[in-house]
């Protein structure tokens, strides 16, 4: 979850209270070599990727970018993967120019504020493919990678409604962009969904999805903000949280591994018990967006020689398993098995087309 194309915030980001893999580049490791080792080195097909301001090890989706990566490579020994990280918006362009200096054969971007940087570049440079996370197509040789996460947050919804003991769960975003908003659109639905089949009348805090209006952080790696807005809602009544807001979603979660049970977090992106794995007693399930099979897919293609089309490009769904709702974890015994039956069917429905989830920030 990360800006969309035009929105431009001046910060100076890095991965707040998390230890980056590297200080600012980064390679895969060397290859073991083999009997036709000059053969292997002519064909490879490098993959690099320019984080955004996150880094590298964001519990988010820079990593599950380069776990992408990586996992390519399993699948397709010629994929040489590599990373730069990005400390502001400034370093966008001459990141996305340095790989494209080197040759590489696939050149991502990662988040959706790269979209101008990644346009501008792509244009100059037509023999080059790119690849870009939660943005639209910006050019013939970009292949987008978007993630309709309002569907499984719609479950996340749902879920937090039917497990909430105080009838108020809460959400906050880390910057108010379409990436972030989409999935508190699809939680706040959820909840009016189980409100209108249940006759009840659980209160979402944070976020009001008619006027786009919520709680946002300004950031997504101050750790005290988000622990500053989970107290709030807590004291407003909130017991099931969702942070739309990276690292700095992690302040919620030790609120929470702080309240002894009474507060529970649905984390984004990657599942939070492993991202996050020490904070996996307070994660009740997680809304997936299952980057790290996207980028996969699009370098193992790219590798095999096959054209990646910008349009449609990839656009993750309940349906692809783009996005999901990750298991119940340490919560899987506190979960009610009707509640769990319920959500298994909504799924199909939201699949089937007969329950319809919206947003304004949808993949078009």
């Amino acid at each position: 979850m990360r800006p969309v194309r035009g929105k431009r915030i001046v910060a100076i980001l890095a991965a707040g209270g998390l230890t980056l893999a590297a200080a600012a580049c980064g390679n895969a490791p060397e290859e073991t070599p083999s009997a036709n080792g000059s053969a292997s080195a002519a064909a490879a097909y490098k993959a690099c990727m320019v984080t955004d301001t996150g880094g590298i090890d964001d519990k988010s989706f820079n990593a599950a970018a380069w776990a992408g990566l990586q996992a390519a490579k399993t699948e397709a020994s010629n994929v040489d993967p590599k990373y730069v990280s990005s400390s502001s918006e400034a370093d966008y362009e001459p990141g996305l120019r340095s790989f494209v200096t080197q040759k590489c054969n696939f050149i991502l971007a990662v988040g959706g504020l790269m979209g101008g940087a990644t346009e501008k570049v792509a244009k100059e440079s037509t023999g080059s493919q790119f690849g870009i996370v939660d943005s639209g197509s910006t050019g013939s040789n970009v292949y987008p990678m978007q993630f309709a996460t309002h569907q499984a947050a719609f479950l996340a919804g749902y879920l937090a409604a039917g497990y909430s003991k105080s009838g108020k769960v809460g959400t906050y975003g880390g910057m108010k962009i379409g990436p972030v908003t989409i999935f508190m659109d699809g939680f706040a639905d959820g909840v009016a969904y189980f409100n209108q089949k249940k006759g009840k009348t659980v209160q979402v805090l944070g976020w009001d999805k008619a006027k786009q209006n919520g709680t946002f952080a300004d950031s997504f790696i101050d750790q005290n903000k988000g622990k500053t807005i989970t107290q709030t809602l807590v004291s407003q009544g909130a017991d099931v949280i969702l942070p739309v807001a990276g690292g700095t979603g992690l302040g919620t979660a030790q609120v929470a591994k702080d309240s002894a049970g009474k507060v529970s977090v649905i984390w984004v992106d990657q599942d939070g018990c492993k991202s996050a794995a020490q904070y996996c007693d307070v994660f009740l399930s997680t809304v997936v967006k299952n980057v790290e099979e996207a980028v996969k897919e699009a370098v193992v293609k790219g590798a095999k020689g096959e054209t990646l089309s910008p349009t449609p490009g990839y656009v993750g769904t309940l349906e692809n398993n783009g996005v999901s709702l990750a298991p119940f974890n340490q919560f899987d015994s506190k979960v009610d098995a009707t509640l769990k039956t319920e959500l298994d069917q909504l799924k199909k429905d939201i699949i089937a087309g007969t329950v319809k989830v919206e947003s304004a920030s949808a993949p078009k």
